[in-house]
């Protein structure tokens, strides 16, 4: 039997089309927001993402809401795809489902998250 958590994931990954990470940089070149999540000392750990829009997951709501005074600059109106990332692509997957609930339709999450991104070559 499935623990609560993993129901909630899988609910929450049910409404994404997410990306494999190969994707990513395609995803980039067509306007996409690559947003990193991960906590400072996981980044500082395990690397940065070159180009990547670092929101800690605390305020990643607020943030991209752009109908939030705590928005930023990006978060210009409901059409931006936001494509969250995390280490192995848990959080990312659960975060994305959450701006999708604020109505921002093209969130989504990165599959296997910094490390599949590091598996493809697309970070040091």
């Amino acid at each position: 039997m499935a623990s609560r958590i993993d129901r909630v994931l899988e609910a929450a990954r049910a409404r994404l089309r997410r990306l494999p990470a190969r994707e990513v940089p395609a995803a980039l070149a067509r306007g996409a927001i690559l947003v990193d999540i991960r906590p400072q000392a996981q980044r500082e750990q395990e690397g940065e993402v070159p180009g990547a829009l670092v929101i800690e997951r605390n305020v990643l709501e607020w943030r991209c809401d752009p109908t939030s005074e705590a928005r930023l600059p990006q978060a210009v109106d409901d059409d931006v795809e936001w494509v969250v990332l995390c280490s192995e692509g848990y959080t990312s997957s659960l975060a994305a489902a959450s701006l999708q609930d604020l109505g921002l339709h093209r969130a989504t999450d990165v599959i296997g998250g910094f490390h599949a991104l590091r598996a493809e070559g697309l970070v040091p």
